[in-house]
Formats: structure tokens, sequence, C-alpha cells
């Protein structure tokens, strides 16, 4: 099991984003679980809406990725962060991420589990702190 970050999970719908480390997450979910906090539900719909707005996917494709997700083993976390989150908001202030970002890495933390992310800042973070999901070759 591992924590699924947005960036990843954007990268197999969006070629310009697309990477071989999101195909090899990709594919260690055909063996594999992700958790993903409430939130990235939230973010990939607005990312899909968005960029279906901006021409960047059309319907045919976007229910095609859906179904994709809709396949994949993604569970989604029960916890959810409020505002009185002292640890998330330390782990945002003392690393320089946003909340949502805060949000991904403390679930790994909290589940000590590897996390799955593109997302340079957040890579460089969960590197440091012993939680970036590697790769084998």
């Amino acid at each position: 099991m591992f924590v699924l970050d947005c960036s990843v999970a954007l990268a197999w719908c969006f070629e310009d984003e697309s990477s071989d480390y999101a195909d090899k997450v990709l594919d260690c979910l055909e063996e594999q679980t992700a958790l993903v906090p409430r939130l990235w539900h939230l973010e990939v719909l607005n990312v899909l809406v968005v960029g279906e707005r901006r021409q960047r996917i059309q319907p045919p494709e976007l229910q095609d990725f859906l179904k994709l997700l809709t396949a994949l083993d993604i569970q989604t976390d029960k916890y959810s962060p409020i505002i009185e989150d002292n640890a998330l908001f330390h782990l945002a202030q003392t690393h320089q991420l946003s909340a949502y970002d805060a949000t991904y890495l403390a679930l790994a933390l909290r589940e000590k589990l590897p996390l799955a992310t593109q997302d340079k800042r957040l890579r460089q973070v969960a590197e440091s702190l012993g939680c970036y999901f590697q790769i084998q070759p």
C-alpha cells in the first residue's frame, strides 16, 4: 500500500504531464492498493473540470479516465483534517508546503506508508523524511 498524490493520477490523463514514474506507479496498482485523502477526489475532479473547459481533454477521454480510476484499487482515508489540526499546519509551515500537499504527507507519515508524487517540492520533503515511493527499475 502507498499514498497516491493527485499529480501522479493526473499524469495518466494528460499526455503533457505523463512520465515514466507515473506509468510505473500505475503498474504498481495492479498488485497494490493506493490510499488517498478525501481531498484527492476534489483535486482530481477540479483539474478535470478545468481541463475540459480549456479543451485539454475531450469528454470521451475524460470518461475513459474516470473508468480507469474506478477500476483501480484506490481507498479513501476516513480521517478528515480540520482547521484545528496543528500537526497538519505544522507540516505545511515547516516544509513550506501548501495545506493540500501537507495533507498527503501527513497521511503517509500517519499510516507509515510511502508517498507517490510528481510534485517536486513534495517529493523533496518526502525523500528527506524517508517516505517517498521509490520505484524499482
